[in-house]
């Protein structure tokens, strides 16, 4: 650390030895000089916004719209399960990383949580997952627009239109996102609000209005799959769950943007898998409910049951209504993700621990964000989408290992918290879980291990071999580059921020141990 920021560090210590364990109300910047940095952000995103942003990330509309005639189709109305399962497996990864942000409100998340749980090398190689994971994420939520821009405005989307509309979509994002917190809040809080009230008032009219069917056809398959196969088709449609439940760690990405975040950022966190989970399963129930003809959707006669259902409850100009509030859900979640890709990007930079960094980690003074990260995190992602030109199944073989990468980062820090409480590690933030720490801990590594084998397991038997295993091929490609720029590069050597501080063995001008007091 330089010799500034182990001043600013010995000095919070002398003033408050147990920041540690959380700072007292108002003292956010003394308790970030104590974990050994200087903010340059602004904190007015209140706990509703961090909530909103995550909500929006998770999008329950965005995830339910884009896989639900798929999952419908492959086991029938008992996929709606999956979300329950999934919802409370990912509670559990919730309230592990709750306890984490708790002690370490750092900027950028997952990067930095590995980076003080367990240390540098498993810090950037988490950090490395998770940002092209994030990236590609960008790129598919940001194509999956084009179906319902064309439907807006009546015009078939082609691979050409649906990319034109991606980029403007990621184009308008990014002004969004440059305008600073405030601007990134205002929207996140209007994308919430039209999200929620949307899902509650499409799905309570159509159980008023278009329910063809009682809750036991909940489980009743309607021969979407022979009895003997029909785990492994579950399984197939879980998917809608597994794609459906991340968003709320982006509540801790802007940790230092959030007043009292210790208390607030846990509490949104929680808040994002209730609420949004909830949302979720209401949109799913009353969708499953209003479908006419289980059969027609089953064998592949009616495609787009959504669009079917739309068009049948609210005519021509209503369902148009409803398509303007599912993209503005999708204008909202791209926003989200582009903010969680560059304050992670940001916080690697800072750290010197990626190629650009002086530029990724300066933040413009008046506004209070990092303009050239956002660049970034709008430019990858407009390329990933610009090879669908060239190829119209290249996104998809691109954005695959989309959400093994956002499991895979995930658990990388479960896992380094697990490491950590078995090597001594006690939670100091005000969020500790106690005595269920260990044991919410494993069952989140648990659930996530048997998420991503399900994720990457091969369903096209038919399908070329690296068609089948595209999702595993694309997980290797991007860590088997990131172990050879690891290797051969040692990024994680640049900087001297702390690390691996939360298990205390301190190396004098490297490590700080913050738990000396427990």
């Amino acid at each position: 650390m330089s010799h500034d920021g182990n001043r600013a560090l010995n000095t919070s210590r002398r003033l408050a030895p147990n920041y540690a364990l959380g700072p007292p109300d108002g003292d956010d910047e003394a308790h970030l000089a104590a974990l050994g940095y200087k903010s340059e952000f602004k904190r007015d995103m209140s706990l509703w916004a961090n909530f909103a942003l995550g909500f929006t990330y998770l999008s329950p509309v965005v995830g339910i719209y884009t896989l639900f005639a798929v999952s419908l189709a492959t086991a029938g109305p008992p996929m709606f399960w999956s979300l329950v399962i999934v919802g409370l497996g990912q509670l559990l990864v919730a309230l592990v990383f709750g306890e984490i942000v708790s002690q370490y409100p750092v900027a950028g998340g997952i990067y930095p949580w590995a980076r003080r749980l367990w240390g540098r090398k498993w810090a950037w190689m988490t950090g490395w997952v998770y940002l092209f994971a994030l990236l590609a994420t960008i790129a598919g939520v940001a194509y999956g627009a084009g179906p319902y821009l064309g439907a807006l405005f009546a015009f078939v989307p082609g691979v050409a239109t649906t990319v034109l509309c991606a980029l403007i979509l990621i184009a308008v994002a990014l002004l969004i996102n440059l305008g600073g917190t405030k601007w990134l809040a205002y929207a996140a809080m209007i994308g919430f609000g039209a999200e929620l009230l949307g899902a509650l008032v499409v799905g309570g009219w159509l159980l008023l209005s278009q329910r063809h069917h009682g809750l036991e056809v909940l489980f009743d398959t309607f021969g979407s799959a022979p009895p003997e196969a029909y785990l492994g088709a579950f399984f197939a449609a879980g998917l809608i769950g597994i794609f459906q439940y991340y968003g709320f760690e982006a509540c801790g990405d802007v940790a230092e943007e959030v007043p009292d975040p210790t208390r607030r950022i846990p509490k949104a966190m929680r808040m994002t898998i209730y609420v949004g989970g909830a949302a979720a399963m209401f949109v799913c129930l009353s969708l499953i409910l209003a479908v006419s003809d289980f059969g027609a959707v089953i064998s592949g006669a009616d495609a787009d049951p959504i669009g079917t259902i739309l068009t049948t409850a609210f005519g021509p100009v209503g369902s148009r209504v409803v398509l303007a509030v599912v993209l503005i859900s999708f204008l909202s979640c791209t926003l989200s993700l582009m903010a969680a890709a560059s304050r992670l990007m940001y916080s690697y930079a800072r750290d010197g621990m990626i190629i650009g960094a002086k530029a990724l980690r300066t933040v413009l003074p008046k506004r209070h964000v990092p303009p050239y990260a956002m660049v970034v995190a709008a430019a990858v992602p407009a390329i990933i989408v610009a090879v669908s030109i060239v190829s119209s199944e290249a996104l998809t073989k691109i954005i695959s290992f989309a959400t093994l990468g956002i499991y895979l980062g995930f658990h990388m820090v479960v896992l380094a918290a697990l490491r950590a409480r078995l090597k001594g590690w006690r939670p100091g933030g005000p969020f500790r879980l106690g005595r269920w720490g260990l044991p919410v801990t494993i069952g989140a590594l648990a659930y996530g291990v048997l998420a991503m084998i399900n994720i990457a397991w091969p369903r096209t038997p038919d399908a070329p071999w690296y068609d089948n295993w595209i999702v595993v091929l694309g997980a290797a490609v991007v860590i088997g580059i990131g172990v050879v720029y690891l290797v051969l590069g040692r990024p994680y050597e640049r900087g001297d921020a702390p690390y691996g501080d939360a298990v205390g063995s301190a190396a004098p001008g490297r490590r700080v141990n913050l738990n000396s007091t427990q």
